[in-house]
């Protein structure tokens, strides 16, 4: 391993917290993704090499496409019935408190490290670390490893690499600086294959999976002069697919593509809750969507945002609408 993408940042309270505690738990946001995944994946590892007793609890189910990960199945998820005391929760990749998903009681008698780059972050914890310089919380981890003088293992390069593969959209965006390839190249040294882990992510879909995908493009619809593209998902393109949320994956960059599209809307329902709908924004060139998210109660970056409404599907939309107009105007 070699430089930190950003030498100012003062990792100590995270370690001193780490290395105090005698037992840990990882947790990342609801419906988690890959960075959050991988950050959670990364950070296990050194954690138990470094000899700390640590499980790994989400709300959610690791998705299909990252179980390839070396850690996956020691992740819990759902409620919490361990009896043991917990002196540290660190949550990776997470903006709000209420965003881990979990009871106040999940979080009793613990210190809580909130560690995120997303500008929008609250600042829930007793510890935040939250950098929004850098491109995906698996490049956190990869700082804080070296903060932590910590050995780069295949498994925790994997894990990294498929953090900032996803958050980046394949290195496509303008957080996919020089400093990041640098690392990433430090990654596929140390045993990061990028073909294989591409292939997991990205060309693993099922057959419900492609016929969702093509469900859902049939409701595109262009707003705004052609500068806003909208999809969506209904609890009947559910049934009719026999899909599942995981399989919404990507879907809104198919909307972000379009030629003249500055903002790409992806509205789904909750599978829990019919009358709970997950917007999920996209900007191309200079519309923020992070501010646009932070209107609606939600939060994130300039180019990947979202929130979650409460209502029926016609109002969400309207009140949604608005809100992109005054993006755009």
């Amino acid at each position: 391993m070699s430089k930190p993408l950003f030498s100012d940042v003062d990792w100590c309270p995270v370690i001193e917290a780490i290395t105090q505690a005698e037992n840990i738990v990882l947790i990342t946001h609801c419906n988690p993704d890959g960075d959050g995944i991988g950050a959670q994946q990364a950070l296990y590892e050194v954690l138990i090499t470094a000899g700390k007793q640590v499980r790994m609890h989400n709300r959610d189910g690791v998705p299909r496409i990252y179980q390839f990960l070396q850690y996956t199945d020691q992740v819990g998820q759902g409620d919490w019935h361990e009896a043991q005391t917990v002196d540290l929760i660190i949550a990776l990749d997470c903006g709000a408190f209420g965003r881990l998903g979990m009871p106040e009681s999940f979080f009793a008698g613990a210190i809580l490290a909130n560690i995120d780059h997303h500008a929008s972050n609250k600042r829930f914890g007793d510890i935040n670390l939250v950098d929004a310089r850098y491109c995906a919380t698996g490049a956190m981890v990869y700082d804080l490893m070296l903060a932590m003088h910590a050995p780069l293992s295949a498994a925790s390069a994997s894990a990294i690499y498929a953090a900032i593969i996803t958050d980046t959209a394949s290195f496509r965006l303008a957080s996919a600086t020089p400093a990041v390839y640098r690392m990433v190249a430090i990654l596929v040294e140390a045993g990061a294959e990028p073909w294989p882990i591409s292939v997991n992510i990205y060309e693993s879909r099922s057959l419900a999976a492609m016929q969702m995908m093509t469900a859902c493009l049939g409701t595109l619809e262009i707003k705004h002069a052609g500068r806003s593209a909208w999809i969506y998902v209904t609890g009947d393109i559910y049934s009719q697919t026999g899909a599942d949320v995981e399989d919404t994956e990507g879907l809104i960059d198919y909307a972000r593509s379009i030629d003249g599209v500055e903002v790409a809307v992806f509205i789904r329902v909750d599978e829990r809750d019919n009358g709970r709908w997950k917007v999920s924004f996209r900007g191309k060139t200079w519309a923020n969507v992070g501010d646009l998210a932070a209107t609606l109660g939600g939060g994130g970056h300039a180019y990947a945002a979202g929130c979650i409404l409460q209502g029926s599907f016609e109002l969400i939309c309207a009140q949604v609408e608005q809100a992109v107009s005054h993006t755009l105007a």
